[in-house]
């Protein structure tokens, strides 16, 4: 399967994540903030991005610009609690999908599925 890497502050939406993507077949990494993601990301090359918008230190849109100016046809996927609107902000400066948290498991991997086979534009 793929290799994704997801970066959310909450441990608990991490863990679920995490054990969901596993329970899949994917190989999975985990940050705690876009400081850290954008870190195991230049390490390893993910097959998918996971990250949620609203974090300490580095919160996700800036996460998202870096991922996008460093691997323009990377798969991101944008999640977030808050109002609709951090999400259209995330699809409008480079996500490539979003999920408005909470989610089910059936969502998660619709969407996870949706971008590893989607053809992303070539970098």
């Amino acid at each position: 399967m793929a290799e994704i890497l997801i970066i959310d502050d909450d441990p608990h939406i991490r863990r679920l994540m995490s054990r969901i993507l596993r329970g899949a077949g994917h190989t999975v990494r985990e940050a705690t903030d876009g400081r850290s993601g954008l870190e195991l990301f230049r390490e390893r090359l993910p097959a998918l991005v996971i990250t949620d918008i609203v974090m300490p230190d580095q919160e996700g849109i800036e996460t998202i610009l870096e991922l996008r100016r460093d691997a323009p046809s990377l798969p991101i996927l944008a999640i977030s609690g808050g109002e609709g609107g951090y999400l259209r902000l995330a699809i409008g400066l480079g996500a490539t999908e979003a999920l408005a948290k909470p989610f089910g498991a059936d969502e998660l991997l619709a969407a996870v599925v949706k971008l590893l086979v989607t053809p992303q534009p070539p970098e």
